[in-house]
């Protein structure tokens, strides 16, 4: 531990700034980790069958409660919404599904942006330490004593190497966690958008009239026999 922070120290204000970042990645990552592995996580198949199969059974009732009891996940909550809908006409149902979808989806992507300027931002931290070092570096060799000078230089390029490093050191993991955490999200995403679809049209279709022979043709139907008149009795 007395290496690691005398490491620190060798790199300057720069490097205590790059450690900053990377409090703030670790803090990022096990914030976003949490949220779409474990609370946003779900069987999102066997949560769909469920809630089919009491719509198509007409319990609309069971399966709000049935959302309402997971309403803290976003597609469970998107559901909900639809769901309160579901006696309304077709227009309002699909508007049901884009006010779901705006709603629940944000809450996917949120703050996970944050991880790649963090990483940006550390790789370029360890870029404005090399500046400094070097700079320091020039400076000893155009005015320090020549007793000094040797030691000024290592000095200066010691900065230089250090804050590069611990730069790097920190934007790697942070890029290799936001491309993990990235792919989780957009498979949620695509799960949620196909399954509130899939809702959309399952109840949609439930207004559709019976195919009927009637309903189908309509301007077809057998006319009936007409009645033919009697026939007069013949004079005899």
């Amino acid at each position: 531990m007395t290496a690691f922070f005398n490491f620190i120290n060798d790199a300057g204000a720069v490097g205590w700034v790059i450690m900053l970042t990377a409090v703030g990645s670790l803090v990022l990552i096990a914030e976003r980790a949490k949220v779409l592995f474990k609370d946003y996580g779900m069987n999102t198949d066997e949560f769909m069958s469920k809630v089919q199969n009491l719509v198509l059974a007409k319990k609309l009732d069971e399966a709000l409660l049935l959302c309402a009891q997971l309403e803290k996940k976003p597609m469970a909550a998107a559901f909900k919404t639809i769901l309160e809908k579901a006696d309304r006409d077709d227009d309002t149902i699909f508007q049901a599904h884009d006010i779901a979808l705006s709603e629940n989806i944000p809450l996917y992507t949120k703050r996970l942006h944050y991880l790649s300027m963090l990483a940006n931002v550390a790789t370029l931290l360890g870029l404005l330490g090399t500046i400094h070092g070097l700079i320091l570096s020039f400076q000893a060799v155009a005015s320090a004593d020549p007793a000094q000078k040797q030691a000024l230089l290592a000095s200066g390029i010691s900065v230089s190497m250090y804050t590069t490093a611990l730069g790097l050191a920190v934007a790697i993991p942070a890029m290799v966690f936001f491309s993990f955490l990235t792919s989780r999200q957009n498979q949620l995403i695509e799960e949620t958008q196909e399954k509130c679809s899939k809702l959309t049209e399952l109840l949609t279709s439930a207004h559709i009239p019976n195919l009927t022979r009637q309903n189908v043709f309509p301007d077809h139907m057998p006319t009936p026999p007409t009645a033919t008149p009697p026939s007069s009795p013949k004079a005899s």
